[in-house]
């Protein structure tokens, strides 16, 4: 293991590089400029930077008065720039049920007010805005922004050229509504089945894929002016537990570690990553401590610093999630973020505690004011690259001219053309006729909407195809399909010439099989969907046809419309294997497995 002396920075003025253990890191050209900025600053302005937080409110200065109860209630404060003239906070996350994100316009606006109550400060630091817009069933920033397939999805496709294209375009969008962080893109390698966090979130299960793909996404965000941020290191892939609401073990070896979770992180440090995001979950063959790797000096410092090379920002996971709470209290988690090598504090459950913490903690000196400006610089030097010193405001022409315009949306259907996997197709019943199949009844899971849909999956899917010349109609019959609602639904379908049945994460026991099975017996050609995982085809042995989206947004919907109408042929190639319902040793689809026609 490398060196693990303490983290070491050259005090204001100094030109040389960093030291991190036994790593020395190059000064840049602005290092002099940006080290003599952090010489002037209190101690109170040095740990608010090193903080990302949430506020309410679609506004700077006069949110609703909702959000003003609810800031109040969990920050201290009534606003945005209230926050930063209270916490001198570097940065800010939005969310959609913040109610930061309600349309491109006003997203602008927050954006510029954020930045103008920073920049009215003594110091005069703009503020780094992030947010998770991972695409698929991850979005904050909702229509009428370009919407594109999710990582799984784009790992169907297999095209490191749309992945570029999709971290470009969504770049471009962000930067234009003054976003310009990204948390995406997942960067761990799904091999668990059972993972209940990441799943459709990673690009698949094929490291050296998955690598390709994250490196080319990099690249497209960073080329348009936005950080990406690859998470959750070091690799959150195999895990049957929520580390929003557990404390996830990944039991890999250092050896399948190596090979499997590291290579998608190599192939974002050599693309040029800006900042790497950490995962609340315990590797023993990395840290024996017991720490979440968020906390591990081992893991952030020992690896991903000295042995990775890494010098970007590290940020960690959001701080008010289980998995890195379940140790230490809300007051030690931040101080021993920032020991393990943590740049960015995100999202702490109470922002006073975790804040004023760290500020004892070098006060008392636990942490060295140099420690901080070692966090700093970095955290400057990616707000320089990004030239939000220079320009820290957007317009709300620039919105017009990028969000959501029509060469950004049909891009988006191409790729998502490029993605929809046909895994069953027995006596060709797909594609269906407009003569044979004319009536068609559209059923099934209707989960609860990211932004990137208009409305229920099997209402998109109805309106899709009769825009393709069907008839079809919707029925919502959820995701746990009572009798009476599935004998509603094999009533309707005697009216009909074809079903299509979207099925979301089928088990064994789900009354989804039973309404499939169901509508298999009245003899009406079936169509499965599966709007989410593509594993629920191996629950469905009796259907004829089944397709595989890995989302269930508009964008996804549509495509596989198309597909079903024949309009174009699936080309998506599973990036994760099936295993057999009966039999999980046994692989029913393999990695690359696809029909088309």
């Amino acid at each position: 293991m490398p060196s693990r002396r303490t983290v070491l920075a050259a005090s204001a003025g100094v030109t040389a590089g960093l030291t991190v253990g036994s790593t020395a890191y190059a000064a840049r050209p602005d290092d002099d400029k940006l080290r003599a900025l952090i010489s002037r600053m209190t101690l109170e302005e040095k740990v608010g930077q090193l903080f990302v937080t949430r506020v309410y409110g679609h506004s700077a200065t006069a949110p609703d008065q909702a959000d003003v109860d609810a800031n109040l209630r969990e920050l201290g404060v009534r606003s945005a720039a209230e926050l930063i003239a209270k916490y001198h906070v570097g940065g800010v996350i939005y969310f959609i049920w913040a109610h930061n994100t309600r349309d491109p316009h006003q997203i602008a606006d927050l954006s510029n007010g954020i930045q103008r109550a920073s920049l009215a400060r003594p110091r005069g630091l703009p503020v780094l805005v992030s947010t998770d817009q991972e695409h698929g069933i991850v979005c904050r920033v909702g229509r009428p922004a370009t919407l594109f397939p999710g990582a799984m999805a784009v790992g169907a496709g297999g095209s490191t050229a749309d992945a570029r294209a999709l971290g470009r375009i969504a770049g471009e969008e962000l930067r234009a509504i003054g976003i310009r962080q990204d948390y995406s893109p997942v960067a761990d390698v799904n091999v668990n089945p059972a993972n209940p966090v990441i799943g459709v979130r990673s690009f698949g299960a094929d490291p050296d894929a998955v690598a390709r793909l994250v490196a080319a996404e990099v690249r497209g965000y960073q080329e348009s002016g936005v950080a990406a941020t690859a998470k959750h290191f070091p690799g959150h892939g195999d895990t049957a537990v929520d580390s929003h609401y557990g404390f996830p073990v990944i039991t890999h070896t250092r050896e399948v570690w190596e090979r499997l979770d590291a290579v998608p992180f190599r192939a974002a440090i050599a693309a040029g990553i800006d900042s790497i995001m950490t995962a609340h979950i315990l590797v023993p063959a990395l840290d024996d401590s017991g720490d979440p790797a968020t906390l591990s000096r081992p893991i952030l410092t020992g690896i991903l610093r000295e042995r990775l090379g890494y010098d970007g920002v590290v940020v960690t996971d959001a701080l008010d999630m289980a998995g890195v709470r379940t140790k230490y209290g809300d007051d030690r988690v931040p101080v021993l973020a920032l020991k393990a090598g943590v740049d960015q504090l995100l999202n702490p459950p109470e922002l006073d505690v975790a804040w004023n913490a760290v500020l004892k903690a070098v006060q008392d000196g636990e942490l060295t004011e140099a420690r901080l400006d070692v966090s700093i610089l970095r955290i400057l030097r990616l707000k320089t690259r990004l030239g939000l010193f220079e320009r820290p405001y957007v317009s709300q022409s620039g919105v017009e001219r990028a969000v959501g315009v029509r060469g950004h949306l049909a891009t988006a259907d191409r790729i998502a053309e490029r993605t929809t996997t046909l895994l069953v197709n027995e006596g060709s019943l797909l594609p269906l006729s407009r003569r044979a199949h004319r009536r068609i009844l559209v059923v099934g899971a209707d989960p609860a909407s990211p932004s990137g849909t208009t409305g229920p999956p099997t209402g998109v899917l109805a309106t899709a195809l009769t825009e393709l010349g069907f008839t079809a109609t919707a029925l919502s019959t959820g995701t746990a399909p009572a009798p009476e609602t599935i004998d509603r639904a094999v009533w309707a379908a005697a009216d009909a010439d074809a079903v299509v049945v979207g099925t979301y994460n089928v088990s064994a026991s789900s009354s989804q099989r039973t309404l499939v099975e169901r509508l298999l017996a009245t003899g009406k050609p079936v169509v499965a969907v599966a709007v989410r995982n593509p594993y629920d085809v191996a629950q469905l042995p009796s259907v004829k046809a089944c397709l595989a989206t890995y989302s269930w947004t508009d964008v996804e919907l549509r495509a596989a419309a198309r597909v079903i109408a024949g309009r174009v042929a699936p080309r998506g190639r599973l990036p994760v294997p099936v295993q057999r319902a009966d039999a999980p040793a046994r692989v029913l689809y393999p990695l690359g497995y696809g029909l088309s026609y």
